[in-house]
């Protein structure tokens, strides 16, 4: 074979080479986009779920605290009737003393 056959076959040989696609038809760059892409979209999903995980959590936080909220206020509804009472009960022994 002479040198310029040789060259010739070598040339073709690397340019059919060149040109062939892999089986999934991605380069390496798409291949490595793709893997990006699809990791961007797991981090995406978990940074959801925390955010609706978070938000239950704050309506449940906000439920309790109307709660207690509430409570607070029937035992302070409570308390005042029953320094209320005591106050009546020491006008009606500061009048008995009185007579």
């Amino acid at each position: 074979m002479n040198r310029v056959s040789a060259i010739a076959l070598l040339s073709a040989a690397l340019l059919a080479g060149c040109n062939q696609s892999p089986a999934d038809g991605m380069g390496p760059a798409q291949k490595a986009g793709k893997v990006v892409d699809e990791a961007g979209a797991k981090v995406q999903t978990a940074v959801q779920d925390q955010v609706v995980k978070a938000d239950a959590a704050a309506e449940r936080a906000r439920e309790k605290a109307k709660e207690a909220a509430a409570e607070a206020r029937t035992n302070l509804d409570r308390a005042t009737a029953k320094v209320g009472e005591k106050v009546e009960q020491a006008g009606e022994k500061m009048q008995e003393a009185a007579r």
